[in-house]
């Protein structure tokens, strides 16, 4: 099914280890499910870099930002969720972890973003540039689009590859969750399991519709800025390249945000549409058990945006046996704009 929201939530999430982590505009909830079946979800307050910083509240230079600092969240959330959800030793009290989990340092969280950088630049900028220069030379008009075209079969391969492990096969369910409960709180529907199992996995704000347009985006860059600079040596343009996909990672949040807020437009439904038949290699149809795990999530950030957590706003974790334990939440995607 694919809804007709009044209104896209800027809530939004990320799927981890058998779990899911959402974020409000003032809090984080990671929500996961422990080997015995019990529902954990560790909070936390949020206060993005943009608030601090006014200027990376500038058009592109958020985009740049607000990806940087997903990343650095996603990282710590994975390490977190895999302590939880794969470990049977681990015990918990209801509202604190054991001594027998260490939060993963801002140093090691930091050290596997860069990694995640420099793995990702070879592998998506430095490979299909090499391989291109082997077919046509540099200085040809074709030369960018061959590059972004082995960009984007690399990028479908390393998916296509990854999705066939059990692991990732799951991660892939839940973001199909998450989608799913974004969905049922964007259409103003109750959060239940029964509510979000009817919506498509796909959704247009999407991170995988975001890489699309990345390699869309990087074409038509590359393709102006090399030909008038003049440049041919390797060694210059592939560091070059390397560095403008900063700008060019902010141009395609821009251009997603543009879309996701116009998709009664069947011009900006087109123009999305790419990037959603992308996901079809990153989202899976989740389990109902999964929904539940998504819904926990939300439900959490929800409650705390509202203040309705009461003592238990303070602690760092709750758990629970089912998502019915967790209550009704009274909040709608207006209150949460897409902006």
């Amino acid at each position: 099914m694919n809804p007709s929201p009044t209104q896209f939530t800027s809530i939004g999430g990320q799927a981890v280890i058998e779990g899911v982590m959402m974020r409000s505009p003032h809090f984080i909830a990671v929500a996961v499910r422990r080997p015995d079946g019990k529902i954990v979800i560790r909070q936390q307050p949020f206060v993005g870099v943009a608030k601090r910083f006014p200027i990376l509240r500038k058009p592109v230079i958020r985009g740049v930002a607000i990806l940087i600092e997903s990343m650095l969240q996603g990282m710590e959330a994975l390490s977190y969720s895999a302590r939880i959800g794969l470990s049977d030793e681990v015990t918990f009290g209801v509202t604190q972890k054991t001594e027998k989990i260490e939060k993963m340092s801002g140093l090691a969280v930091f050290g596997a973003v860069v990694m995640a950088f420099v793995v990702g630049g070879g592998l998506f900028v430095a490979l299909p540039h090499f391989l291109a220069a082997c077919v046509v030379r540099v200085g040809n008009p074709l030369f960018h689009l061959l590059d972004g075209i082995l960009k984007m079969g690399i990028l479908l391969g390393y998916v296509y590859l990854i999705a066939q492990m059990k692991d990732i096969y799951r991660v892939f369910q839940y973001h199909g969750a998450e989608h799913k409960s974004i969905y049922t709180f964007e259409a103003g529907e109750e959060l239940s399991v029964e509510n979000a199992r009817k919506y498509t996995t796909l959704h247009p704000r999407c991170g995988t519709s975001f890489l699309f347009f990345l390699i869309l985006i990087s074409i038509l860059v590359f393709s102006a800025i090399f030909p008038l600079l003049g440049l041919t040596s390797h060694f210059v343009i592939v560091p070059l390249k390397l560095i403008l996909m900063l700008p060019v990672a902010g141009l395609s949040y821009e251009f997603i945000k543009l879309c996701a807020c116009r998709m009664e437009s069947p011009l900006f439904r087109a123009m999305i549409w790419p990037g959603m038949i992308l996901q079809k290699l990153t989202t899976r149809e989740p389990t109902d058990d999964q929904l539940e795990i998504a819904l926990a999530s939300l439900k959490q950030v929800l409650f705390l945006e509202k203040g309705e957590l009461g003592e238990e706003a303070g602690a760092e974790e709750t758990m629970f046996g089912n998502l019915a334990e967790i209550g009704w939440v009274a909040a709608t995607a207006a209150e949460f704009p897409e902006v």
